[in-house]
């Protein structure tokens, strides 16, 4: 299938807050090996190709926080949108056990033609974005597996990741851990940094208030639980922002 890099969600939208969705889709184009992977329905359905019900929560959330979103319109497995240029795993030959036949012999004229395509396209109009918006700030919306292959399953319901900028962290954070039924996770299930990566690229080098939310794909699999947790994200969000900067939003 021919696909766009990226997806604008109500780019009419004004205020400081901007949702993004690194992972949104699993959707593969026509000309990167004729559209097919070599992976089976099974595996390009799972959290290797993308982020399962990410991009439902963040629409959701973008429409209770009145702010546009985002969203890529490519599989992470063709390049992956949240790494930085020179990180070994921007594109992934084994991932969770699986081998990505299509990535095996990728080399740097192919990478750097996926990266034209698709890569470049998606951070050039993120850029632009966050740029139409005043003192903007980026709500990045991911979601993890519940258990990796051979690992011990992870208990988070959601975490906040952030490097070394807490100002928006911390107050959400606080207010995720008011939720008396949710385990919260604090950098976890992964540190909160990577050179390169989305945050550090569109926020963290620009001194911009950032959190980058991780919901359990488990809880997010069906559009009712996605509509349900980005209802429930908001008022926390909003919250955390308003504790910052005392603006309301949504």
């Amino acid at each position: 299938m021919t696909i766009t890099p990226y997806e604008i969600y109500h780019p009419e939208r004004g205020g400081r807050v901007v949702v993004t969705c690194d992972h949104a889709t699993n959707r593969v184009p026509d000309d990167v090996a004729g559209g097919d992977l070599g992976l089976s329905d099974e595996d390009m359905n799972r959290h290797i190709a993308y982020d399962v019900g990410a991009a439902g929560v963040a629409r959701v959330l973008a429409d209770r926080l009145g702010a546009p979103a985002i969203l890529s319109d490519f599989s992470r497995l063709v390049i992956d949108p949240n790494r930085g240029e020179d990180d070994p795993t921007l594109i992934m030959k084994l991932y969770d056990g699986t081998i990505i036949p299509a990535n095996r012999g990728v080399d740097a004229a192919e990478r750097e033609r996926r990266m034209a395509m698709l890569y470049t396209p998606y951070h050039v109009a993120l850029g632009k974005l966050l740029e139409a918006h005043p003192e903007p700030i980026v709500i990045a919306v991911h979601s993890f597996t519940r258990q990796l292959r051979g690992k011990a399953p992870r208990p988070w319901h959601v975490g906040v990741l952030s490097a070394t900028d807490r100002r928006l962290t911390a107050p959400l954070l606080a207010r995720l851990a008011m939720e008396e039924d949710l385990i919260v996770g604090d950098n976890e299930p992964y540190s909160g940094h990577l050179d390169g990566d989305s945050i550090d690229r569109h926020a963290m080098r620009h001194g911009r208030l950032n959190a980058l939310i991780e919901v359990c794909q488990d809880l997010i699999s069906e559009e009712e639980d996605q509509r349900h947790w980005g209802e429930r994200l908001a008022p926390l969000v909003a919250g955390a922002i308003e504790d910052v900067t005392g603006e309301s939003h949504g």
